[in-house]
């Protein structure tokens, strides 16, 4: 699959755009939410990825759920769409976005949990109380919005 935001930054450089991405928190039966390590930052955050062209939101999520940790999304739940200030990142390589999130929220999943080798360093699920100290800023404020939901 073409990559359009690497396409696009052959012609902005480093210069910020707004992106489009789709994520999805993976919560299972005990209540806690899998969270990947970034290769690039060595953060955390959920699984996600930038919007391409011509595909689905929903479509995006779920081959991005897939892609990063081996799982299948058997059902999503639009949980909220993200923007502003706070979504602000720039990456380590010095290329700039302001991300529009459309994050979803998957109960009910298959497939075994392995991490991409290139983007993912570790893979686990964590409750609310044992959450890694070194989460993705860009991630922070939904995991915040995922624990006041949680009643946390």
């Amino acid at each position: 699959m073409p990559n359009y935001i690497m396409d696009l930054r052959k012609y902005v450089g480093h210069k910020p755009f707004i992106m489009v991405g789709a994520s999805v928190i993976v919560e299972n039966a005990e209540g806690k939410i899998l969270l990947q390590q970034r290769a690039d930052n060595h953060c955390w955050g959920y699984p996600g990825g930038a919007l391409e062209l011509g595909e689905t939101l929903e479509n995006a999520a779920r081959r991005e759920l897939a892609e990063e940790t081996g799982l299948i999304a058997e059902e999503l739940e639009l949980f909220g769409v993200f923007s502003g200030e706070e979504f602000h990142h720039i990456y380590p390589n010095q290329d700039e976005v302001y991300i529009v999130d459309v994050v979803y929220l998957c109960k009910s999943y298959s497939g075994k949990l392995r991490a991409q080798e290139d983007e993912v360093e570790r893979l686990g699920f964590f409750s609310a109380d044992e959450l890694p100290e070194s989460i993705s800023p860009p991630v922070r404020p939904v995991i915040e919005e995922w624990l006041t939901r949680k009643g946390l």
